[in-house]
């Protein structure tokens, strides 16, 4: 099986968190979106994510059994 990957553009190391986000212009409150990150880019990401008001939480990434 093969791991969850990070979300960065070209990157293929494995995922260790999760980002959670919403865009409120289209999503409901309580809807979530998922981008994974690995440890390099967990702040680029977030950054990105929290510069447009869209990022809500980030959380360690568990891969599915």
């Amino acid at each position: 099986m093969d791991p969850d990957l990070c979300s960065a553009k070209g990157c293929q190391a494995p995922a260790a968190w999760q980002l959670l986000w919403n865009n409120p212009k289209i999503h409901t409150p309580e809807r979530r979106k998922t981008w994974l990150a690995c440890g390099e880019h967990r702040e680029s990401l977030s950054s990105f994510l929290g510069s447009r008001g869209f990022l809500k939480d980030v959380v360690p990434h568990e891969p599915a059994a």
